[in-house]
């Protein structure tokens, strides 16, 4: 892809599930990948596996809840790469799963500290320089609940469900910038997360959550390829006039490259009084 070719895209969340997914698509389509995660046996592996099929990554450990590290590795990939033409967040984690009630407070707490203000750290990092250029791109990741009721996932479904008004809001102050923001919701993949709801039970998952998380074990869901073009296709020029979106990889997004999106879709789903 053309527009993405020489880029240079910062992912956060890239040492595993669909962040890695999503920085292996990049490469592959000539991206410059700052992978950053936590862990840095992840992020060697993903280095390593991105290297391998001819790729260009850089390994940064960081973890979005601590502002000063996302402002440190925003400038190591400005430093290296000679800028930051895309972000995207994908570093998130699942929280506790089980009714409100039963659930440890920190542990809710510290999943809304992560996928929320995680997030927000890492626009707060990222816009900077994106403003002084005025260009820019950044791709938030959604999740089960977001747009739609998701009982017993309480702190996940909260926390990315306001990264979908983080979106829009945002989206609006930058507009003026040449800088657009949008969420992308990757629809259900294997990962980790899977497991998590697996190991929970019915009891405490719910029944239908572990029927899906099944389904998703044995098919693996989504497939990368999905999400990959979706997320190419908004880090891309081709999308410049959209922002402010929250849209689903199964979602007909291909017809907008050649018309504006009705300012009425994909918004965040409100109750509305009649």
């Amino acid at each position: 892809m053309a527009s993405i070719k020489e880029k240079s895209v910062l992912i956060t969340g890239a040492g595993r599930g669909i962040g890695k997914r999503l920085a292996m698509g990049f490469a592959q389509a000539g991206a410059r990948v700052g992978l950053l995660a936590r862990s840095q046996a992840e992020l060697d592996l993903a280095k390593l596996e991105i290297e391998q099929a001819g790729g260009n990554a850089l390994r940064i450990r960081a973890d979005v809840r601590d502002l000063e590290q996302m402002l440190a590795a925003v400038e190591r990939v400005r430093v290296v790469f000679g800028g930051l033409d895309v972000l995207i967040g994908a570093a998130g984690v699942q929280g506790p799963i089980g009714p409100l009630l039963t659930t440890d407070p920190k542990a809710w707490s510290e999943s809304i500290e992560i996928n929320l203000m995680g997030t927000a750290n890492a626009c707060r990092a990222a816009l900077p320089p994106m403003i002084e250029k005025r260009s820019g791109k950044i791709i938030l990741l959604g999740g089960g609940g977001s747009g739609y009721t998701r009982p017993n996932f309480t702190a996940y479904a909260a926390a990315k469900t306001a990264v979908v008004r983080l979106v829009e809001c945002l989206a609006d102050e930058v507009r003026d910038h040449n800088v657009q923001v949008n969420c992308m919701a990757p629809g259900a993949s294997y990962s980790h997360m899977t497991d998590e709801v697996l190991h929970a039970g019915e009891e405490r998952a719910g029944r239908k959550e572990i029927e899906e998380a099944e389904k998703v074990r044995v098919t693996g869901g989504v497939a990368p390829e999905k999400q990959v073009l979706l997320a190419l296709f908004l880090a891309s020029d081709r999308s410049n006039h959209i922002s402010g979106r929250l849209i689903h990889v199964n979602d007909d997004w291909k017809r907008f490259e050649q018309e504006n999106i009705k300012p009425e879709l994909y918004t965040l789903r409100r109750v509305q009084k009649i």
